[in-house]
């Protein structure tokens, strides 16, 4: 991801922040209880948790580490507050802001309890807006298409872990062709069908 100097990668994340800002704004009310390819989440669970990551990783790129850095984001089912369709916005807006600042990709900090190179933190971040924004067109019945370089940044950091059986919280990859597109290689790293509907 680096150059072996001392000079990180960075990655602009505002494109694809708003991205997911976008979609998130058209969610229906309807659709918030509708299955997502999360097993485990509906959509207003996947909405929680987007919220929750966006808190928690600019919280890491500040390096204010606390309770948002160090939960693990398994530990509870997330849910979406009252207020989430001005919340989660803002939230997006302030994570991409604070990776823009050059300091947030060096040093180390954590996320979801995890310690972690700051270089790395912002390219799971772009991971997972990404992927979670994948799941949430797909859920509620949107065209997605993801910001070219996160998308670059997340294949990047998946495809080493392909083969690896101890993929932490990613699934086993699902095998998909060489010749897909990159958006399908990405969601069959990170464990999912990319046919999932």
């Amino acid at each position: 991801m680096g150059d072996g100097g001392t000079t990180p990668t960075t990655l602009d994340l505002g494109p694809q922040a708003l991205i997911v800002a976008r979609l998130a704004e058209e969610v229906r009310e309807e659709q918030l209880d509708a299955a997502t390819p999360c097993p485990e989440y509906a959509v207003r669970n996947l909405v929680g948790h987007l919220a929750g990551l966006s808190e928690a990783f600019r919280d890491a790129g500040r390096k204010d580490l606390g309770a948002t850095t160090d939960t693990n984001p398994t530990t509870r089912l997330p849910d979406l507050t009252p207020e989430w369709r001005t919340e989660l916005p803002k939230l997006l807006a302030e994570l991409a802001e604070a990776w823009r600042d050059p300091a947030a990709w060096t040093g180390d900090t954590r996320a979801g309890g995890v310690h972690l190179p700051g270089e790395v933190a912002g390219i799971v971040a772009a991971d997972e807006l990404v992927v979670h924004g994948w799941d949430l067109a797909r859920a509620t019945g949107q065209p997605y298409a993801p910001d070219a370089p996160a998308l670059q940044a997340a294949y990047e950091m998946l495809a080493p872990t392909a083969d690896d059986p101890d993929r932490g919280i990613f699934g086993p990859a699902v095998p998909v062709p060489d010749e897909a597109p990159l958006l399908d290689r990405v969601i069959g790293l990170s464990g999912r069908d990319p046919g999932w509907g």
